[in-house]
C-alpha cells in the first residue's frame, strides 16, 4: 500500500478542511474518470510509446492520456496545463500526481505527447476506438445518418514572423459573411446523435466533396441541410439503399415553396441532432478557433475531441453500466 504524503492528504481534503459540496468540475472529472475506457484507449497508443530504457523512465502512458485530455476539456495550451495542474488539486487528483512525491510533467513532456499522437495518426485511432468501445457496450450504428460541416477559425492576419497565413487554411463565404480556417465535416447517427466517421479539410472545400466518406454504406435515409441538396448520385454511390432526406431550397426564382418548407422544418427536427455533437466540440472544448498551424495538428486535435464528446454525450447511459 503506497503511503500517503502530506500534499495528496491536503489534496484529499483528509483532515485538513470542513467537508463541502463538489464542484462542477470535480463532479465532471469524477464522471470522465469513471466512463472513459483508459486502458482500451492506452492499448492504442502503447506500440508508440516509449519505452522504459537506459535513458530517463518515460511518464506513465495513462497520466500523459488523462493529461492530454484535460487539455481538450478545459482547452488548455501546454504551458497553461502545467500549471493549471499545480493550481487545481482536482485536476491533481484526477491524473494521479501527489506534489509530495512528484513534479507536475512540465509543458515540454506534454507537447512531446502530443506530438506523438499526431505524428502516428492517433487522434483518429481513438476516435475509432471510442466508437468500437461504445459499440461493445451497446450503441448501435443505425440505418440513418446526419451529415454536416462547421467552420473552425484560423487567424486570418499575416502579423506574424512569416509574415503570411497558414497556407493549410482558406476562406470562404457564408451567407454575406467571409471566414477564414478549417472545416470539420461529420457523419452522425440519426438515433444515438453519436458521430460515427469525420473528415477535416481547409474552408473552401465545398460540404458535398467528403461526403461518401461519411456514410458508413448501409444507411436508408441520409440527412442534412441545403449545402448538401441534389446530391443523390454521390449518395446512393455509397449507400445504394439510402434515400435522399436532405433539404431542398425552397425559394426559387423570389417565390418561397411552403410545401418544401414544411418538409424541410420536419426533417431539420432530426437534422438538429448534429448540432449537439458541434455545441460540445465548439462551446464546451473550446474548439471554436485552431490552436495550432497545419491541418495535420488541428485534424489530431478534432478527432479526439469528437472522440471525448461522444462519450460526454453518451455518459447517462454509460454511468448506468458502471454503477453497482
Amino acid at each position: 500500500m503506497k503511503q500517503q504524503t502530506l500534499a495528496m492528504a491536503a489534496d484529499q481534503d483528509s483532515g485538513f478542511e470542513q467537508p463541502r459540496k463538489p464542484t462542477r468540475r470535480e463532479e465532471f472529472l469524477q464522471t470522465m474518470d469513471a466512463i472513459v475506457p483508459w486502458a482500451a484507449l492506452c492499448q492504442v497508443i502503447e506500440p508508440h510509446y516509449p519505452k522504459a530504457g537506459n535513458g530517463r523512465p518515460p511518464i506513465g502512458l495513462e497520466r500523459m492520456l488523462r493529461i492530454h485530455f484535460l487539455q481538450h476539456w478545459f482547452n488548455l495550451a501546454d504551458l497553461a496545463c502545467e500549471e493549471a495542474l499545480y493550481d487545481s488539486a482536482s485536476l491533481r487528483r484526477f491524473v494521479g500526481i501527489d506534489l509530495g512525491r512528484e513534479r507536475v510533467p512540465d509543458a515540454t513532456t506534454v507537447l512531446k505527447f502530443r506530438k506523438l499522437l499526431g505524428e502516428h495518426k492517433l487522434g483518429e485511432a481513438l476516435f475509432a476506438k471510442v466508437g468500437q468501445q461504445l459499440q461493445e457496450r451497446g450503441f448501435k450504428v443505425n440505418t440513418g445518418t446526419i451529415v454536416d460541416a462547421t467552420i473552425i477559425a484560423a487567424p486570418s492576419s499575416t502579423k506574424n514572423a512569416d509574415k503570411a497565413r497558414d497556407p493549410d487554411m482558406h476562406q470562404t463565404r457564408k451567407g454575406q459573411q467571409w471566414y477564414f480556417g478549417m472545416k470539420l465535416h461529420i457523419g452522425v447517427d440519426s438515433q444515438s446523435g453519436l458521430a460515427h466517421s469525420a473528415v477535416v479539410t481547409a474552408a473552401n472545400v465545398h460540404d458535398k466533396h467528403p461526403l461518401p466518406n461519411l456514410l458508413h454504406g448501409n444507411e436508408q435515409r441520409v440527412y442534412g441541410d441545403s449545402a448538401y441538396a441534389s446530391q443523390k448520385a454521390l449518395i446512393r454511390g455509397k449507400a445504394p439503399q439510402a434515400k435522399d432526406f436532405t433539404n431542398q431550397r425552397t425559394r426559387r426564382c423570389g417565390v418561397v415553396d411552403e410545401t418544401q418548407r414544411a418538409k424541410n422544418r420536419n426533417k431539420s427536427r432530426i437534422r438538429a441532432r448534429v448540432e449537439h455533437v458541434f455545441g460540445v466540440v465548439k462551446r464546451l472544448w473550446g474548439f471554436g478557433k485552431v490552436r495550432y498551424r497545419g491541418l495535420h495538428k488541428n485534424a489530431t486535435r478534432a478527432f479526439t475531441a469528437l472522440a471525448l464528446a461522444n462519450i460526454y454525450l453518451a455518459r447517462g447511459r454509460l454511468l448506468g453500466q458502471v454503477r453497482p
